[in-house]
């Protein structure tokens, strides 16, 4: 390759590199933790306080049952020397189809909990997407990422809007709220 073809060669990828270059220096990059996020605004800690109530209740709903079980398991060991082989399998064939079912309730309960969640979140996550979207227009952010998901290992603490969106998203609440109470002319 002669110096004028190289000269050429190389002064066209300069020319590619370089705007690329420029708009990399001009992208504004900022990540949110979404996790903490949802777990600290208000309607994330309520949504929070509302499905741990309904695991509680569920988790005491469950326990009362097994714990009946036990006392029938207990009761039929404490009778089986008094019962005929065939009674003895009735009544052991009863128990484990009692406990079958109790395992179906628990697993159907794991379920209805992770749907109650979505339920329960995926409104709050929308806000809090809108809320994130809003900050990123108003400070030319080009880019903004999860902490958790993106694969940021380090990252700057004032590149964390983490907290701004926290203020934002609660007093937003707070503003529609006052909107609405505010007396009318």
């Amino acid at each position: 390759m002669s110096l004028r073809t190289t000269v050429a060669a190389l002064a066209a990828v300069l020319s590619l590199a370089l705007p690329v270059a420029a708009s990399a220096a001009e992208l504004k990059v900022a990540y949110v933790d979404l996790q903490r996020v949802l777990l600290e605004v208000d309607d994330g800690k309520a949504a929070k306080a509302r499905l741990q109530k309904w695991l509680d209740d569920k988790q005491k709903e469950i326990d009362k049952e097994q714990t009946a079980l036990r006392a029938e398991k207990e009761n039929l060991d404490k009778q089986a020397s008094a019962m005929t082989p065939d009674v003895r399998a009735q009544k052991e064939g009863d128990l484990q189809k009692k406990v079958m079912v109790l395992a179906q309730k628990w697993e159907k309960s794991r379920g209805e909990a992770a749907n109650k969640e979505r339920q329960e979140m995926e409104p709050i996550i929308n806000k809090i997407d809108q809320v994130v979207a809003s900050i990123a227009q108003r400070d030319d952010l080009g880019m903004v990422l999860d902490k958790r998901d993106s694969g940021i290992v380090f990252a700057k603490a004032q590149y964390d809007i983490s907290n701004e969106v926290i203020r934002a998203y609660n007093g937003s609440g707070k503003k529609t709220t006052a909107a609405k109470d505010a007396p009318t002319k």
